[in-house]
């Protein structure tokens, strides 16, 4: 008797779908290859998910919904407003610890932006970004961590679109430079471009 075919979670499919997709690009990744990671079988997916793209989106509108709770784990890690910040900086340089890495990602980012379905969570996604990175800094004024210029009230929402480009921004100049890690290149941008508004130094922000 031959043993019956392993079950997996969807929690565990899912994430053996990001790991495939860290190593392959969209014109790479089959549904063998995220059943080959999951330990299942191809044609246990196809039953569960109907095809590769369904997966995918399901994966792409997780993360979309899941914004507030990365920058949740990030606040319970660092405590800081602007220790958090960067922290969060961090996160986006995990998406190139290379450069061909961030090439596979921005193969991922094309179907983003050229499939509405999927299109539309990246824009949720974003603008998710944008509300959890004005918070922090708004947070970041009130705790005494960053100050006004000139004693001019800080325009939040600006500061806040300002630095989500920043960061996604100077992480594609790193790929250019490659000059020592994508975390030290982006936390030195970032840095200098918070560095008008600092008020003290806090662990982690460096």
């Amino acid at each position: 008797m031959s043993p019956r075919p392993r079950k997996a979670s969807d929690e565990e499919v899912y994430a053996a779908a990001f790991r495939a997709m860290n190593r392959l690009g969209p014109g790479e990744l089959t549904l063998a290859d995220i059943a080959t990671e999951a330990g299942v079988t191809a044609s246990a997916l196809v039953q569960r998910y109907g095809s590769k793209r369904e997966l995918l989106l399901t994966l792409s509108t997780m993360a979309a919904g899941g914004t507030a709770d990365l920058f949740a784990g990030l606040r319970v890690a660092h405590r800081s407003p602007l220790a958090t910040l960067f922290a969060y900086a961090d996160c986006m340089a995990d998406l190139g610890p290379t450069p061909a890495a961030l090439a596979r990602n921005l193969g991922w980012l094309l179907v983003d932006l050229t499939d509405s379905a999927f299109k539309r969570n990246v824009q949720a996604q974003t603008r998710a970004t944008e509300k959890e990175i004005r918070k922090l800094i708004e947070e970041a004024f009130r705790a005494g961590e960053l100050k006004p210029i000139a004693g001019r009230k800080p325009n939040y929402d600006a500061l806040a679109r300002a630095t989500a480009s920043l960061v996604s921004g100077s992480l594609m100049t790193w790929a250019f430079y490659e000059e020592g890690t994508a975390k030290a290149w982006i936390r030195r941008d970032l840095a200098a471009a918070l560095e008008p508004y600092v008020a003290r130094r806090v662990e982690g922000s460096r």
